[in-house]
């Protein structure tokens, strides 16, 4: 049996990604790292039909879920990836490959004693930005302020990327967790960060 034509299959767990073999064209690649339902990796792929969006998401029932919803809408620029976010980041991305970065709502693990679990890590940081473009940009989104606070430390710790201004996102997707925070009323914080 055969994977869905946008599951990314790995067979080296320590091979580099070959974008243009994976898209099969050279467009300007962007990241969905954790990307839940995908949503926001559907829109975002449907809107900007001249990037190659590579999802990241570790649950299968959600891959799944993605790959039947590209495969309808025929996203040619829409990729899966099952596996770990930072394991991925790591290991697999090529080095000044990546132009964005979108990291979405990723768990905040609230309780002090989970906060290294957290994704926003100084040394996820430094291996994002090794796969960032020169200029490529690392966007953040999360609905938790203590997150957000912590995040913002863990750039700034890292201290490979500087602080930009926000990005126009009013045009951005939204994902289900965006609307239910919208519909709640609950704020959400963004920072967007470039390559030095």
């Amino acid at each position: 049996m055969t994977a869905p034509a946008h599951r990314v299959v790995i067979t080296d767990l320590c091979a580099r990604l070959d974008w243009c073999a994976l898209f099969g064209n050279d467009r300007p690649v962007e990241l969905d790292l954790g990307a839940g339902d995908g949503g926001f990796a559907l829109a975002y792929a449907q809107q900007h039909p001249g990037v190659n969006l590579l999802a990241v998401e570790r649950l299968l029932g959600r891959v799944r879920k993605i790959e039947k919803r590209a495969a309808r809408a025929k996203l040619d620029n829409l990729r899966v990836l099952r596996l770990e976010t930072g394991y991925t980041v790591r290991y697999l991305l090529p080095p000044a490959s990546v132009s964005i970065a979108h990291v979405l709502f990723p768990d905040p693990w609230p309780k002090r004693r989970h906060w290294p679990r957290r994704l926003m890590q100084p040394g996820f940081v430094r291996d994002l930005a090794a796969a960032l473009k020169p200029g490529g940009e690392l966007r953040f989104t999360t609905d938790h302020d203590p997150y957000f606070e912590t995040a913002q430390q863990a750039v700034a710790e890292a201290n490979v990327l500087r602080r930009a201004p926000d990005w126009d996102w009013s045009a951005d997707p939204k994902t289900d967790f965006q609307n239910t925070f919208d519909a709640e009323g609950r704020a959400t914080w963004r920072a967007r960060w470039i390559k030095m």
